[in-house]
């Protein structure tokens, strides 16, 4: 071996053995192989060499390369795996038999809606549904009658996977499966489909004060026989007359475009932080967009094997992320994801 590589190996041997952490390591490392390091100031000397020494030096000199980055690397992974002991062992035994500390956190103002929703609505007959946040493109969109390059899918700009499943832009996502889960009471028993299913959905979109590119909703479903507007506009203000606690709240219902409704409707709530008068959350409108909703289109129906000729019903995404703003008077709807407790606990009492 040449005696100069043999040298700066020794000496990496020796660095090695004294570096006592990964900072120390990445020093070495910029020192040995970076781009005006030891091991590349060794390539210098090749054009002082004859053809035959440079073949053999240059082997040289990339197989000490290759030694150095993988002994930097091994060192660095032993010295983590000393870190993290050192770690465990500073880690005081505890005793799993004690009683938990009951007076320290509480719920999400998100949760606390939604189990508030879940509560008025099961007084009303609706069963509480589950449903996967990663779905088919068919359960997403081809199910609830947007077929491929319909413009209305440039209105959610979706997260894609790479074998070719989503995140659910909606919970609607749900409708078709939920349909297919409670057709065969409906047609032989006459039992009307009654449900809702929250869930967590993504939108690849900008955020501001009032959106957010991951959200919850929760979906709610009813289909029997004479379901009409009256039904759903009901259901609604019974559900958010419970949450705010005001049998007063003013509620608003204007024409909206969802290709899996017919009509279709956005239900609109006056603006619980401003009272009305305007404010970022609600975009200066006095008004906030909480329930996009209306009768189920036939197609979505058919979908699902219930015959739109025989059956009706409502469906509604409320959005429940909103809901939560409107109830504790966030301002901001970036406060609710961003995990921070201060700007949780000052929102609710809640336990």
């Amino acid at each position: 071996m040449n005696s100069g590589v043999l040298e700066l190996r020794n000496k990496l041997d020796s660095a090695l053995q004294q570096a006592a952490s990964v900072a120390e390591l990445e020093n070495l490392k910029v020192e040995y192989l970076g781009k005006k390091g030891s091991v590349t100031a060794l390539l210098k000397e090749m054009g002082k060499l004859s053809p035959e020494e440079k073949k053999s030096f240059g082997s040289e000199v990339n197989a000490l390369k290759d030694y150095a980055a993988q002994a930097i690397a091994d060192k660095a992974e032993l010295l983590q795996k000393l870190e993290l002991q050192k770690e465990l062992d500073a880690v005081e035994e505890f005793d799993i038999s004690m009683p938990p500390v009951l007076d320290r956190g509480s719920y999400h103002p998100v949760t606390l809606v939604q189990r508030k929703c879940e509560e008025v609505f099961r007084t009303m007959g609706f069963t509480v549904e589950d449903y996967s946040e990663i779905v088919t493109d068919y359960e997403c969109f081809e199910s609830l009658n947007i077929p491929k390059f319909h413009p209305a899918r440039d209105m959610q700009d979706t997260y894609y996977l790479d074998n070719g499943q989503l995140l659910k832009t909606q919970t609607s996502a749900a409708q078709n499966a939920i349909y297919k889960k409670y057709k065969d009471a409906l047609i032989n028993e006459g039992k009307p489909i009654k449900a809702v299913f929250p869930g967590r959905c993504f939108r690849n979109e900008a955020t501001d004060a009032c959106h957010e590119n991951t959200f919850f909703q929760m979906e709610g479903v009813m289909v029997g026989k004479d379901i009409s507007i009256a039904n759903l506009i009901y259901s609604m203000k019974t559900m958010l007359s419970e949450v705010f606690e005001n049998y007063g709240l003013k509620v608003r219902l204007r024409p909206g475009f969802f290709p899996f409704v017919e009509p279709g409707f956005e239900l609109d709530i006056s603006c619980q932080i401003c009272g009305g008068e305007g404010c970022p959350s609600c975009k200066h409108s006095g008004w906030l967009e909480l329930c996009p909703c209306g009768m189920i289109h036939p197609n979505v129906l058919r979908e699902g094997g219930i015959d739109p000729d025989v059956y009706t019903g409502f469906a509604f995404g409320l959005g429940l992320t909103r809901l939560a703003m409107m109830k504790y008077g966030v301002k901001d709807i970036r406060d609710l994801n961003s995990g921070s407790l201060t700007a949780m606990s000052q929102f609710f009492d809640d336990k």
